[in-house]
């Protein structure tokens, strides 16, 4: 596929990843996570609570809970709980992964990430770079 064909498409897909996480019930932040394989949405996920907790993900103190699960983990494990595979997979995320996030996404066979805001810490972008998975930043999937 050509780079300007592949750029629209890293486009679309992050689009479809914003509008995914405004599903989110936590206040702070809201992301989306889209894992595409062959130009095909195998998982999707947001950040939010596990399954069974109320959806508050933020404390008395406006603190995020320790237990909310981040929209690529989500994304992750539902592609775990079916028969398909991330194995050389595209990641498209509205927020750079954080290091436990990017633990996963290396382990679960992603090959590349595409992001659209930065993480206020991007230890987990350099342990994916190291990894050997592609990143990709799009500030401006609109354009």
């Amino acid at each position: 596929m050509s780079q300007k064909k592949q750029l629209k498409y890293d486009k679309a897909y992050l689009r479809i990843a914003r509008e995914w996480g405004q599903l989110s019930h936590c206040k702070r932040k809201q992301v989306g996570a889209l894992i595409v394989k062959d130009r095909m949405i195998i998982s999707d996920g947001y950040n939010g609570t596990p399954t069974g907790f109320e959806n508050y993900c933020e404390d008395d103190e406006g603190y995020t809970k320790w237990y909310v699960l981040h929209a690529e983990a989500n994304a992750i494990l539902k592609v775990a709980g079916s028969t398909q595979s991330c194995r050389d997979a595209t990641l498209y995320i509205t927020m750079s992964p954080c290091k436990d996030c990017s633990k996963l996404i290396h382990q679960s066979g992603i090959k590349r990430v595409v992001y659209q805001h930065d993480y206020k810490d991007n230890s987990g972008l350099k342990f994916l770079e190291k990894a050997g998975v592609l990143i990709e930043h799009i500030s401006n999937p609109d354009d």
